[in-house]
């Protein structure tokens, strides 16, 4: 139980803080990590498809135990010395882990950039928040990179960690952001991380399979919660969700789309390289500034739900342990 009320408060507190960014956060010492394991082990390991290959899985199990075992480390010794200076430490971690209230406010800084500032500042703001080249684009594909990143966050930056959370405290926590982390660094089908970053990407798809579907579940629940289209939203989940190459990415862009009524994702650029991507949801209407501040009220309509599926399946898992 212990567990469940250090997620719960974890929850609240990023809920009503975000990520100060002048807080050192776990996350950025394990990207530090990653990326100073890419160094060494590029070293280590023959140049080709097979050594990087080999280089990338030894990747993927360090930064994964690493990471994982000193959550645990901390929490057991914090445990020793006070219960509950363990709780405080715990509720602390679970607190790192999600990303709600960050993803919402830096995506508003992107509608009111785009609304007060104009385009260049947009692209500007939007480009700390996604992956793709921002430099080229127009008013309504800065504002769907906005919306598809707050979508698909949803499940990478809320659901699944928290649903790591309810089954394994923080430690499973920090071995789900440790993946996800390495897969957002590494996990690219260019040149340099091809082969390097498979095993990333691979584990990443796995670990978020569940959390996907059930985040793109959710905001067709939610949706009409905050005046948004349910049945809209469960229409082009069902049709587009794997429209992507991605097996978990459409997922919650398919709801998210079908929610607001707009097409999202489409032809898109990664350094340098135009992708044509295919498109998920109908064109019924111009996408709009507004869209981000819709697709934010989506988004936290789903992190509620999903904290209490979240604990009801850590009390579904106690009483089971309890009955023992």
């Amino acid at each position: 139980m212990s567990h469940l009320m250090a997620l719960t408060c974890g929850f609240l507190l990023d809920s009503l803080l975000g990520d100060p960014y002048d807080m050192p956060h776990i996350i950025r010492l394990v990207g530090t990590f990653i990326a100073r394991m890419e160094t060494i082990l590029r070293r280590s390991f023959p140049e080709g498809p097979r050594g990087e290959r080999l280089a990338g899985v030894v990747l993927v199990v360090a930064v994964a135990s690493v990471s994982c075992g000193c959550c645990w480390l901390a929490l057991h010794l914090a445990a020793r010395v006070s219960p509950l200076l363990a709780w405080v430490l715990e509720t602390f971690v679970c607190y790192q882990m999600l990303a709600a209230r960050q993803l919402v406010i830096e995506a508003i800084r992107v509608r009111d950039a785009l609304l007060e500032d104009g385009l260049p500042a947009a692209r500007k703001a939007v480009s700390m928040i996604v992956g793709r080249d921002t430099e080229a684009l127009d008013e309504a594909g800065v504002v769907r990179a906005a919306v598809e990143t707050v979508a698909e966050n949803a499940s990478d930056g809320v659901v699944a960690p928290l649903l790591f959370m309810a089954l394994g405290g923080a430690p499973a926590g920090v071995l789900y952001k440790a993946v996800n982390t390495m897969d957002s660094m590494v996990g690219y089908k260019n040149d340099r991380y091809r082969y390097f970053g498979t095993a990333a990407a691979r584990l990443d798809d796995l670990f978020n399979w569940l959390a996907a579907r059930v985040t793109g579940i959710l905001m067709c629940l939610v949706a009409p919660l905050v005046g948004l289209d349910g049945r809209g939203a469960w229409r082009i989940f069902c049709r587009d969700r794997y429209k992507h190459a991605s097996p978990n990415s459409a997922h919650p862009e398919a709801a998210c789309a079908g929610a607001l009524g707009v097409r999202l994702a489409g032809p898109a650029s990664y350094f340098g390289v135009l992708h044509d991507k295919p498109t998920i949801g109908d064109d019924t209407r111009p996408i709009e500034p507004t869209d981000i501040t819709r697709a934010c009220r989506l988004l936290t309509a789903t992190s509620w739900s999903a904290l209490g599926i979240a604990l009801m399946v850590g009390l579904c898992l106690a009483n089971m342990r309890g009955g023992m």
